[in-house]
């Protein structure tokens, strides 16, 4: 059985002005997002600026989201790292707060070969029980994981389950999907082929749009699972340039933007990340008023 099924949201960490993690709002948005449609939770992901929280701060990040979801929906706990003593040890720590799967993304910068891509991820489903998700980014990371190689891990690890796929390649997807035959469920990494993911046999998506649409990202994927694929395909293209905007710069800094703009506390971004260039703001600001957005 799917992690979950529909959309997921990648959700930020609200920071206060002094750069220290606004639990409180954090909560808030949670509960939001679960009023709002959203099929699942997934916290400390790199929308939510993982690589820049301690990890006292990211271990914090997912028991508030674990309790305050309370089992309304399930919560992913992004546990990856380049260091696969860190991922296992996140990933442990995740699972005894209650998490009901983890997400790890590619080894970055040291990168792997398909062959330590196996070992790494293979490493950590050895330590857990918690269903694993993969997360393929190669642009953020510099590293692919390969169809061959993600069948090979469904084939040998029970519970690496499924595949965030972000790689933009949906050739790539394809031969995925055919290659695991359903072994692997596949979630859209990217916002803007939520659709075509979805008619290779896709699950759903792991979403930053989530964050400032979670009833229209919810309702892109139901609307196709329920076999209205004329109105999901209407709502996916109507959210194109809205998605544009929020990847007009390096993620998350677009989308802390509009939460900020959209009245939510979102906060600061830590460095090396910086605030948004104003004329990428203004338009923005023109994206959201058009797609609906009451800012």
């Amino acid at each position: 059985m799917a992690v979950f099924t529909g959309a997921g949201v990648a959700i930020i960490t609200p920071m206060k002005e002094d750069l220290s993690v606004n639990y409180e709002e954090l909560e808030k948005l949670i509960d939001y997002q679960v009023e709002n449609g959203t099929d699942a939770i997934i916290i400390c992901g790199t929308t939510g600026e993982s690589s820049t929280l301690t990890i006292e701060e990211h271990l914090e990040c997912i028991r508030v989201a674990i309790n305050r979801v309370h089992k309304r929906i399930p919560v992913i706990a992004g546990t990856g790292s380049n260091c696969t003593r860190t991922a296992v040890s996140l990933s442990k720590e995740a699972e005894q707060y209650g998490a009901d799967a983890v997400l790890l993304v590619t080894p970055y910068y040291n990168k792997a070969t398909q062959n330590g891509l196996v070992k790494h991820f293979g490493t950590v489903a050895e330590n857990i029980d918690l269903p694993v998700i993969l997360y393929n980014v190669p642009s953020r990371t510099g590293c692919n994981i390969l169809p061959e190689t993600v069948a090979k891990m469904a084939d040998t690890y029970d519970n690496i389950v499924a595949v965030k796929e972000a790689s933009g390649n949906i050739s790539q997807v394809a031969k995925l999907a055919q290659l695991t035959e359903g072994r692997i469920d596949i979630y859209s990494g990217n916002d803007d082929q939520i659709v075509p993911v979805l008619s290779l046999g896709g699950k759903g998506v792991i979403s930053v749009l989530s964050n400032v649409a979670p009833r229209q990202t919810h309702e892109i994927v139901a609307s196709y699972l329920a076999g209205d694929v004329k109105k999901s395909l209407a709502l996916q293209l109507q959210a194109l340039p809205l998605v544009d905007q929020l990847f007009c710069e390096v993620n998350p800094i677009p989308v802390k933007a509009a939460m900020n703009l959209l009245g939510w506390a979102a906060g600061p971004l830590r460095a090396p990340l910086t605030q948004m260039e104003p004329e990428h703001l203004e338009n923005m600001k023109k994206a959201m008023k058009e797609y609906g957005l009451a800012i």
